[in-house]
């Protein structure tokens, strides 16, 4: 991401995390809806959502209390926050065959007396729920939730609405590696009647027909990750029903499919390690006592067995990672770093649950931790030991001799792999991993080979965004974000007609808005309050510090005079600590853990 003039990094700052994974987005819609489409106020030829759900669209919305548990009663009485349930047809290709799902939305009302409308939000995924997203936005961008009804919304298959669980049957004696679990996975969700409806494509309409049972004729929109996929689509089939669209943290919309996206995301990981973490720590010697040399810090690291023996592996899936998506939490990531590196030091022979409790206790001990640091390490904690739980249980045998069922929450996959053909081909899958293992060492072990996707043969694909009719929309990027690639971005906002991006330098968060800072904010709310775009395609912000920091340093790409920068996916500084790496393995033992 990109800002100009730093400030004091705000205390209460938050992102919305999107579940994020791999790769994404755009071409042509391949099915024809049941009955005949309308024309749209801007002359193109869009969907009629309340005809094509006949009956449907004369129920009334009754709104109730949310009881969300993510704000107080005073934010609660004062957003005037309120949940409903509204009844969509199942299958949009064929309304009227009697099956429905449920959506669940929320709302916050305009706290003003110039309502601008309605807001629809989106956290991204896939699969993400929404609901809290609304109040969160109402309250953390205040002049939104003066101005905008704030709406969020669980997607089909998702949280408080119609849930989406695949039956999967395992057999212990085929499914006995993680590519014929997979395999399973997408066979049993494939076989399940509810998952075909589980889609990009069949939520934009859900999103269309929620517009229209609030009487809006246009709607506005922000989304964050996955919901710049999400919103693309909308606006690709809806064009005419678009007022005002932000894009924050983009997918590559310009992409068939999620793929891209996806196979970003490894080497976004690494280089944010190496370009922004490593040299955190060593600017920060006299805290973690590693150094002043980035890269000798990212050779303790891997000494200690970085991300493929030890420790390291469990701390950086559970607490570091997680920090990388959100730089607020840089001091936890680097206390991560130095505990792998403690780890390996002073190893005493704990079990995992004992190396948990006593790393997370180090972690909240850990001096200056602000309410949201110590609610992530919290949060990762409790995730951690869950997942320590869950491997407990599938070490088991099972009850019968082979065979067990399970049903399992997949919509991630089902999503991302029906919303387009990711490649199927196993050489390719193949040729990918010794790329990620040559240049992407550091997730090289957590990324599956081959995906779900690579199962999931799929028709279905977005409708290109029309060059007439497409709105112009307002983006958000920033340079080092782990999710959604700033390549990705670029390439989107060129390809989207009338796009435009604003850029945080130096910035590694995914999703920018609200950042608390002019050079993005006010240009945020002139589009969204006044309809007013940036007038050049490519707008340069500079980042606020890092935690613990009153300056921002220079990282990753340089920055252009036109407001883009300037990057490489493989920067300098990842080709040096690979080589490093490779060095290491090479010539010296690896860490030895007692068994």
């Amino acid at each position: 991401m990109l800002h100009l003039a730093p400030v004091p990094r705000h205390a209460n700052r938050r992102r919305r995390l999107a579940a994020i994974g791999t790769s994404l987005i755009a071409a042509v819609l391949v099915a024809v809806l049941s009955t005949p489409p309308a024309a749209s106020a801007s002359g193109a030829t869009e969907p009629d959502t309340a005809a094509l759900a006949g009956a449907l669209a004369q129920q009334q919305i009754t709104w109730e209390p949310c009881e969300l548990g993510t704000v107080t009663a005073e934010q609660e009485a004062a957003l005037r926050l309120a949940c409903a349930t509204v009844t969509v047809p199942r299958d949009w290709h064929d309304p009227r065959d009697g099956h429905t799902l449920q959506v669940r939305i929320s709302r916050t009302v305009a706290t003003g007396s110039d309502r601008k409308g309605i807001l629809l939000v989106n956290p991204g995924g896939p699969g993400g729920s929404g609901l809290s997203l609304a109040p969160y936005v109402a309250l953390a961008g205040p002049a939104v939730g003066e101005h905008y009804d704030v709406i969020g919304f669980d997607p089909r298959g998702v949280g408080q609405s119609s849930q989406l669980l695949c039956s999967v049957t395992f057999d212990s004696e085929i499914h006995n590696t993680n590519d014929k679990i997979t395999q399973a996975k997408v066979a049993g969700c494939r076989g399940t009647e509810l998952t075909k409806y589980i889609t990009t494509e069949q939520t934009v309409y859900d999103m269309d027909f929620i517009r229209g049972l609030l009487g809006e004729t246009r709607m506005n929109y922000l989304g964050y990750s996955y919901g710049t996929w999400l919103g693309t689509w909308y606006a690709s089939t809806f064009p005419g029903k678009v007022n005002r669209m932000v894009l924050d943290s983009v997918a590559a919309v310009d992409s068939p499919t999620l793929q891209q996206t996806w196979d970003l995301q490894p080497f976004t990981r690494d280089r944010a390690f190496q370009e922004q973490l490593m040299p955190y720590i060593a600017r920060h010697d006299d805290v973690y006592g590693r150094g002043t040399d980035p890269m000798a810090v990212r050779q303790l690291w891997e000494r200690a067995g970085g991300t493929r023996v030890g420790m390291g592996p469990f701390m950086f899936g559970w607490f570091i990672l997680g920090a990388l998506y959100n730089t607020e939490n840089y001091g936890v990531a680097a206390a991560a770093v130095d505990y792998v590196i403690d780890y390996y030091e002073q190893w005493s022979g704990w079990t995992p649950e004992q190396l948990l409790a006593d790393a997370t206790a180090k972690l909240l001990a850990r001096p200056g931790l602000t309410a949201d640091q110590r609610a992530y390490v919290e949060q990762a904690a409790a995730e951690a030991r869950a997942g320590l739980t869950a491997g407990a249980d599938r070490a088991k045998p099972a009850e019968s001799a082979y065979e067990y069922t399970y049903d399992i929450d997949y919509v991630f996959e089902v999503i991302r792999c029906q919303d387009g053909q990711w490649n199927q081909s196993v050489g390719y899958w193949r040729a990918f991993s010794d790329r990620l293992t040559r240049d992407a060492p550091l997730i090289a072990p957590y990324v599956q080979d081959p995906p779900a996707c690579a199962y999931w043969p799929t028709s279905n694909a977005m409708p290109a965004p029309n060059q007439k009719t497409f709105p112009k929309v307002l983006m958000l990027q920033s340079e080092l974000d782990v999710a959604t690639a700033y390549e990705g971005a670029l390439s989107a906002a060129r390809h989207l007609p009338g796009a435009r991006m604003i850029s945080v330098d130096n910035e590694g968060s995914h999703g920018v808005f609200p950042y608390y800072t002019t050079c993005v904010d006010d240009r945020v709310y002139a589009y969204l309050l006044d309809g007013l775009l940036p007038d050049d395609q490519f707008t340069a912000c500079q980042a606020v510090p890092l935690p613990d920091e009153t300056a921002v340093y220079e990282v990753g790409g340089s920055l252009q005079p036109k407001g883009t920068v300037r990057t490489q996916l493989v920067s300098d500084d990842m080709r040096a600590a690979n080589k490093m790496l490779k060095r290491m393995l090479r010539t010296e033992p690896g860490p030895s853990y007692p068994e």
